[in-house]
């Protein structure tokens, strides 16, 4: 069984079984920005700026264990799932204050 076969794919886009170096590069880069705008839809609170410095440290840190999985597992198709999720649930909920401003 070919190993390219059993790649993600992202692992798959960014040709990981052909050139590693580039493509793990670019697959890390793509699950921290992804985990980032996760986090900023689903969870980011206001902090002062020394703490959101660790957070996103701590964030940028565990993205590597998350690299390496996502080489065969859909880590970064999770993250994107859960994006779009987050997306559509913040707009619906603007529209809905929206809503009820006008109503009163």
């Amino acid at each position: 069984m070919d190993v390219s076969e059993r790649l993600s794919f992202f692992a798959a886009l960014y040709k990981v079984d052909e050139n590693p170096d580039a493509g793990m590069w670019m697959l890390y880069i793509t699950i921290v920005a992804l985990s980032i705008l996760v986090f900023k839809l689903g969870f980011a609170q206001k902090l002062p700026i020394a703490k959101t410095i660790i957070i996103y440290l701590f964030l940028i840190i565990g993205c590597t264990v998350l690299t390496f999985l996502g080489v065969f597992l859909p880590i970064a198709e999770g993250l994107v799932a859960a994006a779009l999720i987050l997306i559509i649930y913040k707009l619906r909920l603007r529209q809905h204050k929206k809503e009820d401003m006008k109503a009163e």
